[in-house]
């Protein structure tokens, strides 16, 4: 019987939200008339299609396909499922996998000819779009007008043209914000630091950019980015664009940001717009000069090398389980280590006006999120889903392996035969120079498939019947493996790719911290409960990260 799911999504940029349930209708409308149930509909609101990896909606999509809950998926068009070509090629596998039939408005029924030349159609397309974007931007700014964006300190202009169509990129100074840009630049300019200067805009209630309170990073900001109010040369009248580009992280979806040649940047002359005088702005680039020599001078006194092994080891994971990944509860601002170990609101610790006073120690929260993955991982869900892993991924490496083994002792076949026609070819008198070069290369090949042959292990048994105790083991040492130093680095790892985030909360008791989860892995366990949290449908990316880590977890039996 056929089954049918509706997906639908739509980008902010050029539509609105009743987009979606455009695109709905219209996809029901066709099922009705086929006489095929619609049991499921999925949809994605104001997200790219340029990625599908932070889609909840076609995460949902995948989960609810290897479970059988439809057997069609329809879509308006297939642009609509992703408009990245590798992205569509491995929706349809694993949707044909699954056994379920792409069907779209547009298309019909897709084939692998729809995903080839569909995805090659479309990813020209994003391509060419971003071109034609990128050179109407450089017009734009080649003629003083801004390309996007707006700087503190500035209003955005709203006027028509002489056609009466509006006019984009212009900006005007917004005074009382100017006056707190040079304020800045005068109290740098003079000595104070980033911090101080920020604690006291937030002492004396003003706000900053994008009405969030100030911070040290935002005065600062990255001198070679061109980032943070002390960097920004607009403020010196010159505009810059191109100074980065932005390009997706292929394994998470997000935009990151790489700095562009400095030949490739643009900048144009907008003296109507400069807040700071030359000889303000040149005296924060001294300023900056000076705080530089003295960290280098720092960093070259401390020849014993302890303060680079320090950064080498900083690089290559966290400071702690959950470095990077809490936040206050209160002001939604970031927690980190504050003293002796323990975990507070960095902007509380920075003076900036948050109210959470309250600490935690790193071994109470670590701890409290390694009980609840505990008690997770041992549920009779968690074994089962575990034991099917470990069966499916052995299947796998014995198939490998077989393989393997197959091709191998073709070859063989193939250069016994060759080596018996050059000896048969010297036996009737036909010898020529080249043979021997020749029977030296099969004899070279010949012993590395032996060599390689040799070492391929026995296949591991396909059933286990030990496999759900030796995973149950696992879990129960969880604490354990984290802080095992061979190889407890690689279990963090994967602990903190199931943890999307924790946020931390005062309780009305004096010390009280309550920690709850958010993100992906609240589908997993709700740490303000202190228990396990049932299934949700925006769990879909944790269950993914949940497996692969429960598949770790379970070592070869041979090994134990």
């Amino acid at each position: 019987m056929t089954r049918v799911a509706l997906y639908a999504r739509y980008s902010s940029d050029h539509q609105s939200a009743a987009s979606i349930e455009d695109q709905l209708r219209l996809c029901d409308e066709m099922a009705q008339r086929d006489g095929w149930p619609v049991v499921q509909t999925y949809r994605d609101a104001a997200i790219s299609g340029a990625s599908m990896i932070l889609r909840p909606g076609i995460q949902a999509v995948l989960e609810d396909a290897r479970t059988g809950v439809f057997n069609v998926l329809m879509a308006e068009a297939l642009d609509r499922i992703s408009r990245d070509q590798a992205d569509v090629a491995t929706l349809f596998k694993h949707l044909r996998f699954a056994g379920v039939k792409i069907v779209t408005l547009a298309e019909g029924e897709i084939s692998e000819l729809h995903v080839g030349l569909k995805g090659t159609m479309n990813a020209l397309f994003l391509k060419d779009l971003a071109m034609k974007t990128h050179r109407g931007l450089r017009g734009r700014v080649e003629k003083g007008r801004f390309g996007g964006g707006l700087c503190y300190g500035y209003d955005v202009v709203k006027r028509l043209d002489a056609n009466g169509d509006p006019v984009t990129g212009e900006r005007s100074i917004n005074e009382p914000e100017a006056d707190i840009v040079r304020r800045i630049f005068r109290e740098f300019a003079s000595g104070k630091g980033p911090k101080s200067i920020a604690r006291d805009l937030n002492a004396d209630g003003i706000v900053g950019p994008l009405g969030r309170s100030w911070g040290g990073t935002t005065i600062r900001g990255h001198v070679s980015r061109g980032t943070g109010i002390i960097n920004n040369e607009l403020y010196a009248g010159v505009l810059v664009w191109n100074r980065l580009r932005y390009i997706k992280d292929p394994n998470t979806g997000k935009r990151v940001s790489r700095v562009n040649p400095e030949g490739q940047w643009i900048r144009t002359e907008v003296r109507h717009l400069r807040i700071v005088p030359d000889d303000l702005w040149q005296g924060v680039k001294i300023q900056q000069e000076k705080i530089a020599r003295t960290m280098a001078a720092r960093e070259a006194a401390n020849d014993d090398g302890k303060a680079h092994a320090r950064r080498i080891h900083a690089g290559r994971r966290p400071a702690s389980l959950l470095s990077g990944l809490m936040t206050c509860g209160v002001c939604g601002g970031k927690v980190g280590i504050i003293v002796n170990s323990r975990f507070g609101c960095l902007n509380h610790h920075r003076g900036m006006l948050c109210a959470n006073n309250r600490t935690i120690r790193r071994d109470v929260i670590e701890a409290r999120v390694l009980s609840g993955l505990t008690q997770r991982m041992a549920s009779p869900d968690a074994v089962a889903k575990a034991v099917k892993a470990y069966h499916e991924e052995n299947n796998r490496l014995n198939h490998a392996r077989r393989a393997q083994v197959q091709a191998d002792r073709k070859a063989l076949d193939r250069i016994d035969r060759a080596i018996r026609g050059i000896i048969t070819a010297i036996e009737d008198g036909m010898y020529q120079p080249a043979m021997k070069a020749r029977m030296q290369e099969l004899e070279r090949q010949k012993a590395d498939i032996m060599g390689r042959m040799a070492e391929v292990p026995a296949d591991l048994p396909d059933v286990n019947p030990n496999v759900s105790e030796l995973y149950r083991a696992k879990a129960a040492r969880l604490v354990e493996t984290v802080n095992d130093p061979e190889g407890g680095r690689e279990v963090a790892q994967a602990i903190r790719a199931l943890i999307g985030g924790v946020v931390l909360t005062p309780g009305p008791n004096r010390g009280e911290v309550h920690a709850s989860l958010r993100g992906e892995l609240v589908a997993i366990l709700d740490l303000a409960k202190g228990g396990a949290a049932q299934s949700t449908r925006g769990g879909n990316g944790a269950k993914a990260e949940y497996s692969a880590f429960m598949t770790k977890a379970v070592a070869s039996p041979r090994n134990h």
